[in-house]
Formats: C-alpha cells, sequence, structure tokens
C-alpha cells in the first residue's frame, strides 16, 4: 500500500475549518456546561470584533493580496504540519493544536488573537489529550473545540476531547455506540443536524471507507455509511464540507497505490446515497488546506500532487453549485511558497483568509500568511 512520502504519514486539513480540541470541566452530561459569560482572565480580548452577523465577502471588491504576518521575535508555535487551526464562532480567535515536526508529534495549545494576529499559549491545567497529528478539530456550539483521532508513532487514536476556554480546561467527551475505528487522516464537520460527522481514514492496518456521526446530545456514535449504490474508495488525507442544500461533499485525498486523488463526491443524507460528481479543476491532491466562508464558499489551498509535489494554488468553491474558479490575485505581490499539511482559515469578519504552517520544498514552516482584498 502507498504511504504518502514513505514514511509514517499525517493528515489533512482541516476542515472545514480546521482546529484544534475542546474539553469541557467534568460534567454527567456529554454536552458539559454552558459557556460561562464572564470573561476568562486568560484569554483576554483585544477590542470589539466586526460584527459576524455582516461578513465581508473575501473576494468581495476584486483582486486578492497575500501578506506574510511579522513575528517581531514575540512567541510564536513552532514549525510543523498536519496540525488543526479552528475559529471560535464569535470571530475573535482560532485554536491551534497538535501536528508534527518529522517524527515529533506536538499537544501544544496556541490561542491566535484575529484582531492583533499575535499568538498566546496556552498551558491548561488537568488532563489533556495526548500529543498527535493528523487529527480533526471542529467547534461544537455549547460543547466547545472538539478534536477527534489523529496518530502519534505507531499509536492511533479514537478519543474525543474538549477545550472550553470558558473554563481554560480539556475535558474527555464520552463516545458510546458505534464509535469508529481508531484513525487519522479522516474529515471531521459539524453538520445540520448538530452532530459531528467523519469519514473515512487510515490506520496501520489499511484505510476506511465509512462515514460515521457523534451527538453531542447523548454523547454516542451511529453508522451513517450508505448500504447501496457507488461510494468513494477507502481513502485517508482529504477534507469533506456541507453544502446549502445538506449534501456532505468529500474531496480528493489519498488510497492505495495512488498518491492523490482527484475525485469529488457528495452524499444525499436524505436519500443515503453517494454520487460522484463532475471532476473539480484543481485536479488531484492531498493535504491540502479547506476553509468554509459562510455556507455558501469554500477555499482550497494547496497540498500534494500525484507526483509528491508541494503546490501553492488557491481556489474558491461554490457550495450551491459546486463550481470552482481559481482566486483571482494581484500582480507581483508576495505568496506563500507551495505546500501540504498547511491550514486554511476564513475570517469573515475581516474579509480575509489565514494560512499557517505545513511543509514546503524547504522544509517546514511556521510562517502566517493573510489573503484579503487590494486595498
Amino acid at each position: 500500500m502507498h504511504h504518502p512520502r514513505s514514511s509514517i504519514l499525517v493528515v489533512a486539513l482541516g476542515l472545514l475549518v480546521s482546529s484544534s480540541g475542546l474539553a469541557l470541566a467534568q460534567s454527567a452530561s456529554p454536552r458539559g456546561p454552558a459557556a460561562s459569560p464572564a470573561v476568562n482572565p486568560a484569554f483576554p480580548t483585544s477590542g470589539s470584533p466586526s460584527a459576524p452577523g455582516s461578513p465581508i465577502a473575501i473576494d468581495a471588491v476584486g483582486p486578492l493580496t497575500w501578506r506574510r504576518v511579522a513575528t517581531d521575535g514575540s512567541d510564536v508555535p513552532g514549525a510543523r504540519e498536519d496540525h488543526t487551526l479552528t475559529v471560535d464562532p464569535a470571530a475573535t480567535a482560532a485554536w491551534l493544536f497538535g501536528g508534527r515536526d518529522g517524527g515529533r508529534a506536538h499537544g501544544d495549545l496556541w490561542r491566535l488573537d484575529l484582531l492583533t494576529d499575535r499568538w498566546q499559549r496556552l498551558d491548561p491545567p488537568g488532563d489533556r489529550p495526548a500529543a498527535r497529528f493528523g487529527h480533526t478539530a471542529t467547534w461544537l456550539p455549547d460543547v466547545g473545540l472538539v478534536v477527534f483521532g489523529g496518530q502519534a508513532g505507531a499509536t492511533f487514536f479514537d478519543d474525543l476531547w474538549a477545550f472550553d476556554p470558558a473554563s481554560g480546561a480539556w475535558s474527555a467527551l464520552p463516545g458510546e455506540g458505534r464509535r469508529p475505528e481508531a484513525r487519522y487522516g479522516t474529515c471531521a464537520v459539524l453538520a445540520p443536524d448538530g452532530r459531528l460527522w467523519i469519514s473515512h481514514g487510515f490506520t496501520a492496518s489499511g484505510r476506511f471507507g465509512d462515514t460515521r456521526a457523534w451527538d453531542p446530545e447523548t454523547g454516542r456514535w451511529t453508522v451513517e455509511t450508505p448500504r447501496d449504490g457507488a461510494a468513494p474508495v477507502d481513502r485517508c488525507l482529504h477534507d469533506c464540507v456541507w453544502t446549502p442544500d445538506g449534501r456532505l461533499l468529500l474531496y480528493g485525498g489519498q488510497t492505495d497505490g495512488v498518491p492523490a486523488l482527484g475525485d469529488l463526491w457528495a452524499l444525499d443524507v436524505t436519500g443515503g446515497r453517494w454520487r460522484r460528481q463532475e471532476a473539480p479543476m484543481p485536479g488531484a491532491r492531498r493535504l491540502y488546506g479547506l476553509a468554509t466562508e459562510g455556507a455558501a464558499t469554500a477555499w482550497l489551498f494547496g497540498g500534494a500532487d500525484d507526483r509528491d509535489r508541494p503546490l501553492g494554488d488557491l481556489w474558491r468553491l461554490d457550495l450551491a453549485t459546486l463550481a470552482w474558479s481559481p482566486a483571482s490575485l494581484s500582480d507581483g505581490s508576495p505568496q506563500p511558497g507551495p505546500r501540504f499539511g498547511a491550514t486554511l482559515i476564513a475570517d469573515p469578519a475581516r474579509g480575509r483568509l489565514l494560512l499557517f504552517g505545513g511543509e514546503g520544498r524547504e522544509g517546514r514552516t511556521a510562517d502566517l500568511w493573510v489573503l484579503s482584498a487590494v486595498p
């Protein structure tokens, strides 16, 4: 079986908004306590953000330009790939968790202030998830930043953790019912029904083709894999997102003997069938960065192609029509180098995308880039 880059591999994106884990303080309820309205001094605010109810379309006013964020010697996360970066619903911060640098898995947690673009390392007390890469991280309402799965060395995980910024602590979440096998390189996304859905993935025993959902109300997993019809080949290192009409969209990744896939599939949850869509314009790739801008648009950056070459292109996907278009970039502006295993997030309150980390031709990076409209 082909294993990316002929070494123990890593996991992809993220998601739909890729991110870090969320754990709630001890609670009899699987959902945990509701977030306190009080401000936790461990997570200071920097001012009033743009109103999340009035987002700025990232490409609404013409060409876009990249800008590298200067760190000025401040404390920043180390170089890594296969980490997660997730935006909170208030659009004031993004949460970085885990990843890897060569054979070393990270277990650190960072907060990126979206108002100042400055990092803050956190050291929550008590239990916490083990260091890992290739996990998923998704923000769930009334729960927080939820981390699932991943890998560290020869160990694969099937656990669920949540980090609650209000309490400043991690907590393990229940995972009863039809719990997924341990895996890395799966995709995870919050569904319209309020559940956390995952699909496909990998362990040393092979790749998966199943789809599962976790209910934060009950703490139970259910199997959502269609029983009939065509289906995406078993894979890992892909991502998924929901369309406005309630379909689970899955793109690319890697499977046995194929370093990068270029197929696009949509799961009709009501009808219980996968349907293959027209081949997307971006082409075959794995470990790309994916971010969603509201419910209407997804953005895709980079990844690795079917010849293991890092990519640096940027694409826009209309989630209603499934039409792809290359981003319109301003001439002569600096751009992030081609890379895979990076994270891409949308910050629509300020009309921009942010890209962090990944591995390119010169190795792993810890750079932070902002994409926004030309002034």
